[in-house]
């Protein structure tokens, strides 16, 4: 399963190949069938880097070890929603989380705290203990909650802290709908917080939920082909890679060769 186009007569942006430490695709499985994914991992399974499994699917999915075990042939990491996690920090079973994270065979886990009243010290326990455990830690920073408006430096603080805490990777929240988070309630982009971001130390650990065309457009524009996006449908994963390299309208002429992002080197997943 090989990614990018089969022709070769155009001249395009330089894209990384898998195990990818930039330009990395983040899948949303809002509960697929595992005939779904098959089809899927057989088309574009090249292009994606990270498969998650939305809000608590993982723990309702009745095909989730079967599609797991597809997802490792296909080089693809599984990673469970932030979301269940909270669920069991709410309940006190956090390690039984954990336990069945890692006997389903997952590689990943999403840390988060915008469902819920956890604290960021409490969120930061649960990344080093992700991280202790052997899991790739992606800690999602921002509320699910559109009335709460965070302050860029106040993600600038919370990003280090999770950074310092273990967390491999930092997804910045945006929804399903993606008019949370780094947007605001029309699905526009706050631009107050992409500046903190993408001038952040850590610039190049950050994905980018983008659930929306536009985002995405945007951000190839502003940050180049090789910013990681996250929270892509499953059936927008071909759409996403022409946007990355040029093949639509919305990106034609506007994206570099190479992401304007700070590189970081061992951080791949």
């Amino acid at each position: 399963m090989s990614a990018g186009p089969q022709a070769t007569f155009l001249t395009l942006p330089e894209r990384s190949k898998k195990p990818r430490c930039r330009g990395l695709t983040h899948v949303l499985d809002k509960g697929c069938t595992l005939l779904m994914a098959h089809e899927v991992l057989s088309s574009v399974a090249g292009i994606i880097d990270i498969w998650k499994f939305g809000w608590g699917t993982a723990y309702l999915d009745p095909a989730v070890r079967p599609k797991v075990a597809a997802l490792h042939a296909a080089r693809v990491k599984a990673c469970t929603g932030g979301t269940l996690l909270e669920v069991a920090w709410l309940q006190g079973r956090t390690e039984e989380f954990f336990e069945f994270a890692a006997d389903v065979g997952f590689d990943c886990v999403e840390v988060s705290d915008g469902a819920t009243a956890m604290q960021l010290q409490e969120k930061r326990e649960l990344i080093t203990r992700a991280r202790e455990l052997g899991f790739v830690v992606m800690a999602e920073v921002g509320s699910k909650d559109p009335t709460r408006m965070v302050a860029p430096a106040d993600w600038h603080d919370e990003i280090e802290g999770d950074v310092a805490a273990g967390a491999n990777w930092i997804v910045t929240e945006g929804r399903e709908s993606g008019t949370v988070g780094l947007y605001d309630k029309n699905g526009e982009v706050r631009h107050s917080l992409l500046e903190v971001l993408e001038h952040s130390v850590y610039a190049s650990r950050i994905i980018y939920e983008a659930p929306q065309r536009a985002q995405q457009s945007f951000l190839i524009r502003h940050l180049g082909s090789e910013v990681s996006l996250g929270n892509i449908a499953l059936d927008e994963v071909m759409s996403l890679e022409a946007l990355r390299l040029g093949l639509r309208a919305d990106t034609l002429g506007s994206v570099p060769g190479e992401a304007v992002l700070n590189s970081e080197r061992g951080i791949g997943v």
